[in-house]
């Protein structure tokens, strides 16, 4: 039945857009994606040919999340849409809007053109980020366990990064928007961890960049920061198991695997990598030397928030309600690694 149906997954070049474009074809979808520029999809089509043949089963549309041009004949006749692209949040911007509208804007115009087509499902990939406790809650390092969906962050709160803002401003957008259409298309929402897993090729997610500056030592020592992760491949089984059952629509669900602080992904890889891990920095550093640093650096300013702060976000919804489950967080760290050894992105 797959291959009678066509899905759109929009932003086909990024990292979680491309293992969704791969995952489709590999189980028989006609596959649509978007691009800012057609000009990337022989690229694109190169890196998803490393992963699966899409053959004739794969179509490119040039659409932009900041234009309403392209929208509508990129969904047209489409079963599902799932909606990946939006902007990314490192470094921080020095004007919240800058992520902020086109990641809302952005989701706004693919959820219209969704609904005017008529598409059975949308999947929007949001983020933890709109699922955050406030910031005090994590002071001091007291953990703050079992975060599910049924939280939401502030995007008014003092210290609620641009990237957090954007994130759950989006969602929310996306789910009124939803409930106020009177259509028949259905919203479901993922809600990912820090993705890590293979890369497809040399261009890949910022969130990838924490086990390459790890591996390349460009991290002088290892601060006190720690996420829960999950493997791209897993997000992108989530999307379609989020697509296709009658129990996802209407829901948020996190995509979490274990709780990590880098160092200990520092000894996942130094143990396991040999020579390609001798890089790998050992040395913790100080919350106040981090700080200190970050005013000379806007990748670190963008995460010193998040020093000494433990918060677990729990995956049992997706888990229970479809089934999912996620591979351990060592080997997404170590297949993350050894794929940008092999792209010679180290």
């Amino acid at each position: 039945m797959s291959g009678e149906l066509t899905v759109l997954v929009t932003g086909g070049s990024g990292y979680i857009g491309g293992w969704c474009v791969a995952t489709l074809l590999e189980r028989g979808y006609q596959v649509r994606t978007t691009v800012r520029d057609l000009a990337r999809q022989d690229a694109v089509r190169a890196a998803i040919a490393t992963v699966v043949d899409p053959g004739e089963r794969l179509t490119f549309h040039a659409a932009n999340l900041t234009a309403d041009e392209g929208w509508d004949a990129a969904v047209a006749g489409c079963d599902f849409v799932l909606h990946v692209a939006s902007p990314l949040g490192v470094p921080e911007p020095k004007d919240p809007n800058d992520l902020i509208v086109p990641a809302r804007d952005g989701a706004l115009r693919a959820l219209k053109a969704a609904i005017g087509a008529g598409v059975k499902r949308v999947v929007l990939t949001s983020s933890v980020a709109a699922t955050s406790p406030p910031p005090h809650a994590t002071d001091a390092g007291l953990p703050h366990a079992g975060i599910d969906e049924s939280q939401w962050t502030d995007p008014d709160l003092p210290g609620v990064g641009a990237y957090a803002r954007s994130k759950t401003i989006a969602e929310r957008a996306a789910w009124d928007l939803m409930a106020s259409s009177g259509g028949q298309s259905e919203l479901a929402v993922i809600n990912p961890a820090l993705v890590l897993g293979p890369v497809m090729g040399a261009d890949f997610s910022d969130s990838v960049q924490v086990v390459q500056r790890l591996l390349t030592g460009k991290v002088p020592g290892l601060p006190r920061l720690g996420f829960n992760v999950v493997d791209v491949r897993d997000v992108a089984d989530l999307q379609l198991r989020a697509m296709t059952d009658p129990a996802a629509a209407g829901q948020r669900f996190i995509a979490a695997s274990n709780f990590e602080w880098m160092a200990d992904m520092a000894d996942i890889l130094r143990a396991h990598l040999g020579a390609a891990g001798a890089k790998v920095p050992t040395r913790k550093m100080p919350d106040f030397v981090v700080r200190l640093a970050a005013l000379f650096d806007r990748d670190l300013a963008s995460v010193t928030s998040g020093l000494s702060r433990r918060s677990d976000f729990t995956s049992a919804k997706a888990r229970d309600l479809l089934g999912w489950r996620p591979r351990p967080a060592e080997e997404t760290i170590l297949d993350c690694a050894r794929s940008l050894i092999a792209h010679g992105a180290v």
